[in-house]
């Protein structure tokens, strides 16, 4: 007998970690690779942070802290939330937990039900369909289209809610596709969702602060505050301050919901990283003013891969308001076959003979929900960037 729960046959390991440790394993093996698979700023955290978590071991606050987060670092989320989003929440209605990633999975485990849906606009991060399918619930993929800058239509959300709908998960900006709605787009989703008083709201705002051309950021519960109260806004510092392997990710929502997740996680994790926290503090209050650099240094590198990748015989690359990924069609080169003598019939066909015939690891679409198309990270240096990029345009002028 194998010693393994039915829910695991129900989920993947993540396709972008997957990509990522291959793309890790060639260059160790001496290949010459470049990754751009992962999802994570390649700018190091900002010092002030640093400095913030060396003196929280000096001072030793490295013991167990409240299971869902320091008071200091509930009321540093709470005025980012006032300042930021214009939203008011009180420290109970606030939690802190090992990654956004633990936040999401606390609000759906905590909430779902065999039988349960969840609307999940495609293309979609990978996890949120797995998570959904872990609780024993149903994720409702609802496709979206390049024409379209890959965002749900209200049209769309209509059509997908059912009386067993929970909750649908809203992402913007995009992983994977820097799409990103605005006020208007979002008042027209929100308007939807207020005909349905059972469904609830899951913002993920991770990639926030990452918007480019004079894009306005606004979130669910601020275009809509009657829908305050059934809408969790998730968050972090991974992606804003490049703090990926510091896992901390928070979220705000009624003080119900807080307090289920938070008994959740008193039974797995327990607190997230002390240490991890107190640096939390100091990248919230402190100086924001690095973000302007960033996100003008992300700019650049995303207007010269959309550059690149148009000049490819068969590939389509929109252009994305913010995060720091390029979800480009290769729709055009389906049906093609490579240089190497491979015939590209997938997505998943393309990415695996470019890694192999070129050394580009990028992420097949249809690990995100939506093919024909692939995933670029633009979050690398520029040098290695325009490296693949070339390397790119000379494997899609090569297939026959």
């Amino acid at each position: 007998m194998e010693l393994l729960a039915d829910a695991l046959a129900r989920v993947k390991p993540s396709p972008t970690m997957a990509i990522t440790a291959k793309a890790r394993e060639l260059k160790a093996a001496g290949e010459d690779v470049i990754g751009l698979g992962a999802g994570e700023p390649d700018f190091d955290t900002p010092e002030n942070v640093k400095r913030a978590a060396i003196e929280a071991i000096n001072k030793g606050e490295t013991k167990y802290t409240a299971v869902d987060g320091i008071p200091e670092l509930k009321k540093a989320i709470a005025a980012k939330f006032e300042r930021d989003n214009g939203l008011s929440y009180a420290t109970d209605e606030i939690t802190v937990a090992s990654g956004g990633k633990q936040v999401l999975y606390n609000a759906l485990i905590a909430t779902l039900n065999a039988g349960d849906e969840v609307i999940i606009p495609a293309p979609y991060w990978v996890s949120y369909p797995d998570i959904v399918m872990l609780a024993g619930a149903t994720p409702v993929i609802v496709e979206t289209e390049l024409e379209n800058k890959f965002k749900l239509t209200p049209e769309a959300l209509e059509k997908a809610i059912t009386p067993k709908t929970r909750w649908i998960i809203f992402n913007s900006p995009s992983n994977p596709t820097g799409a990103a709605y605005s006020k208007d787009d979002i008042k027209a989703l929100t308007d939807v969702i207020l005909k349905h008083p059972d469904v609830w709201v899951l913002s993920d705002d991770i990639y926030e602060h990452l918007v480019y051309d004079d894009f306005e950021f606004f979130t669910p519960a601020q275009v809509e505050p009657k829908l305050k109260d059934r809408t969790l806004t998730m968050n972090g510092v991974s992606k804003a301050y490049s703090m990926t392997g510091w896992r901390i990710g928070f979220g705000g929502g009624p003080k119900s919901l807080i307090k289920a997740m938070a008994t959740l996680q008193s039974q797995s994790t327990s607190n997230p990283c002390s240490i991890s926290q107190w640096a939390a503090v100091e990248a919230l209050n402190g100086p924001q003013d690095f973000l302007k650099d960033w996100v003008r240094s992300f700019r650049e590198r995303r207007d010269l891969v959309v550059s690149m990748l148009n000049q490819c015989a068969g590939l389509e690359c929109p252009t994305p308001e913010g995060a720091f990924y390029v979800y480009p069609s290769c729709a055009g080169v389906i049906g093609k076959t490579t240089e190497g003598g491979k015939l590209i019939e997938t997505d998943e066909d393309f990415v695996s003979a470019l890694l192999e015939e070129q050394g580009v690891a990028v992420v097949h679409g249809a690990a995100f929900g939506l093919s024909p198309f692939f995933r670029i990270s633009y979050a690398t240096g520029k040098d290695d960037l325009e490296e693949a990029c070339r390397r790119i345009q000379r494997f899609c002028a090569n297939l026959r």
